[in-house]
């Protein structure tokens, strides 16, 4: 059995996100949680809740799970809307200012 949970807008581009998404990928939820608590990563702190949400979201599935026995399937960023934003230069030119944000995807399943 699997779970999903998506948080949207996160407030940093996808690039940035995929160092902490590097981290976790493929480990049991558990030590993923674990890894994320000590990395001192803005994106660390998304990912975590993230992950808490898609083992929240199994959990109400199926309340006879082992949490201990809950993977990682899936978890990937993808570019969310950009703001433009335009900051003044020299010579009365400006120049733009590109406010990246992205989607965070968590899949987690049940090992048996």
């Amino acid at each position: 059995m699997e779970a999903l949970a998506k948080t949207r807008h996160i407030r940093q581009s996808a690039k940035k996100m995929r160092f902490g998404i590097e981290l976790v990928k493929g480990l049991s939820a558990e030590k993923a949680i674990e890894k994320l608590e000590f990395t001192n990563k803005k994106s660390a702190q998304q990912i975590n809740k993230t992950i808490k949400a898609a083992i929240s979201n199994l959990l109400n599935k199926d309340s006879q799970i082992n949490t201990g026995n809950i993977l990682i399937k899936s978890i990937y960023a993808d570019a969310g809307p950009t703001m433009k934003r335009f900051r003044p230069a020299a010579m009365g030119r400006s120049v733009p200012i590109l406010k990246r944000t992205s989607h965070l995807t968590v899949i987690v399943e049940n090992k048996k």
